[in-house]
């Protein structure tokens, strides 16, 4: 049985840090892209970042370039999102993703073939 498990969500003021981490089991996903996506309360889930097999290539949502960074240990079927700078309109349930068909990520949540449960993300101002 495949799982994406996340840890490390919280509440953190604006201004503060948190470091998500996602590890995998079940199957390896290191010839896969992985990535990170977000949903607010009313809205719809968006892709917040992505990472490429081999970590070589990286994307972000605009609003959270410079800021986050993705990352990953193949070794550890392990994926991360550093979020630095937060603000109170990132907070939201935070999720990893992972694809088995693709090499580099796309924004699409359809893409992707496995999800965590999702982590709980509060910025307050």
């Amino acid at each position: 049985q495949v799982q994406l498990v996340e840890s490390g969500g919280g509440l953190v003021q604006a201004g503060g840090s948190l470091r998500l981490s996602c590890a995998a089991s079940g199957r390896t996903f290191s010839h896969n892209a992985m990535g990170w996506f977000r949903q607010a309360p009313g809205l719809e889930r968006e892709f917040v970042a992505g990472i490429a097999w081999n970590g070589g290539n990286t994307y972000y949502l605009d609003s959270v370039k410079g800021r986050f960074t993705i990352s990953r240990d193949n070794a550890k079927n392990t994926v991360y999102l550093q979020m630095n700078s937060l603000k109170p309109e990132d907070t939201a349930v935070y999720y990893c993703a992972a694809t088995t068909s693709k090499l580099y990520p796309s924004a699409r949540v359809g893409d992707y073939d496995y999800w965590g449960q999702g982590t709980q993300v509060t910025v307050s101002s």
